[in-house]
């Protein structure tokens, strides 16, 4: 699991400034570059790259990317409407994350910014001659990026913000935090089964914040209870939202008072993340498929091929009593149960699509596919596929459509 710093450095890398910010230092590393370099570099060659000529390539270089810039924002924000319309705008959040399109406005405003950078360097004389073919090298090689970055960027275009795109990318992060779920169960730490084992001496650690738990330092929290003698006990998976009155953790054994090294091992946002809260995924998936039942936009197939991507996220959820390497062995951490997720999935595309013979089918036979993982599987898939039986019941009138529906509910039971 990743410590708060390898966290907070994730986050950063994801920040469009850090990779912009790249070009700048390039610029201004490139006089120094040439200065290292210059008794590699024949004075003939400096003399035959004059400074004019490297300007006038600088000038338009700067000129095209400031176009190329507006015309790229104009369109990414025109496709992160779309997307926030009629997918989810919470779906939106991974298109703002794309690396392709990160590495698409960071190439065009970062070779903008150098060219600009350059120019000014180029105007006070600071590059010598042997700078000057660095610089002229340097900048060839950025028009060669940029490129083949609007190469990328143009055929990306053609899919940014489209439905299938968008849920193809909600899928795959919703897949990615299973498989961490199955790699670093209950995060590394011990399994707390149930809040009833929390030791009744044990001590409630609140916070003041208002908001959503993003991600927790459970190696910062085993190092404080190793140093203090004491145990730790979460409470509060990433994705709960948590207020003055919900523990984050209690605390057993030890003496030692609380300290800021607690709560800062927890990062509280105002949103919920993907990366190490696998229901929210699923939640994003749901949101996709109850817009697409809605009688503004009326497209059950799009609901039918969700139903598709959750039977494949939950396909790979971790088996039941999985074994994993303790490697904090003075934490203890819930898990994600199983039946929450089938209601963070399921419930919303049942009730939404209650009308709808066929979301009900394909539903009921997700339900049959799954209850073939194992018995909590099959117990959850039985519940929810009940449940969904009974709100088409009161939505479907026509009587053969519910007797069909009865047929594969009874299937549970053979």
């Amino acid at each position: 699991m990743l410590s708060k710093l390898g966290w907070q450095l994730l986050r950063l890398s994801r920040k469009l400034w850090v990779r912009t910010t790249l070009f700048t230092l390039l610029a201004f590393f490139t006089p120094a570059l040439g200065f290292l370099l210059s008794d590699l570099i024949p004075d003939s060659l400096g003399v035959a790259i004059g400074s004019e000529a490297v300007e006038k390539i600088l000038t338009i270089l700067a000129t095209s990317m400031l176009t190329v810039t507006t015309f790229s924002l104009s369109v990414m924000v025109a496709a992160f409407n779309a997307a926030s319309t009629g997918v989810s705008p919470r779906a939106t959040r991974l298109l703002m994350a794309d690396s392709t399109t990160q590495n698409a406005l960071a190439t065009f405003i970062g070779s903008f910014l150098y060219s600009i950078v350059s120019i000014v360097l180029l105007s006070a004389d600071v590059y010598g001659e042997s700078g000057r073919v660095v610089l002229y090298i340097i900048t060839i090689g950025i028009i060669l990026l940029i490129v083949v970055t609007i190469l990328i960027w143009i055929e990306h275009l053609s899919s940014l913000g489209r439905v299938g795109e968008t849920a193809d990318r909600v899928e795959d992060e919703a897949f990615k935090a299973v498989r961490r779920c199955e790699q670093h169960p209950w995060m590394d730490a011990n399994q707390l089964a149930d809040f009833s084992d929390i030791p009744a001496d044990a001590k409630a650690i609140c916070t003041g914040q208002i908001g959503y738990v993003q991600h927790i330092d459970v190696k910062a929290l085993n190092n404080w209870a190793n140093e203090h003698n004491a145990r730790v006990y979460i409470s509060s998976l990433p994705g709960a939202f948590v207020h003055k009155n919900r523990p984050l953790m209690w605390l057993s054994g030890g003496d030692a008072p609380q300290d800021d090294t607690l709560l800062a091992a927890f990062y509280l946002s105002d949103n919920r993340n993907f990366d190490q809260d696998p229901r929210f995924g699923l939640m994003v998936l749901a949101e996709i498929a109850s817009k697409a039942l809605s009688p503004a936009v009326n497209d059950p197939g799009t609901a039918i091929e969700i139903i598709g991507r959750g039977l494949r996220v939950l396909s790979n959820w971790p088996p039941e009593n999985c074994q994993t390497e303790i490697k904090y062995t003075r934490v203890w951490a819930p898990e994600v149960k199983l039946h929450e997720v089938f209601d963070d999935f399921f419930t919303p595309i049942a009730r939404d699509g209650a009308a709808n013979i066929e979301i009900n089918i394909r539903l009921q036979k997700a339900f049959l596919a799954l209850a073939d993982y194992g018995p909590e599987f099959k117990r959850c898939a039985r519940e929810h596929s009940a449940a969904a039986l009974a709100r088409a019941e009161l939505a479907i009138t026509y009587t053969p459509d519910i007797a069909l529906l009865k047929k594969l509910n009874k299937q549970f039971d053979e």
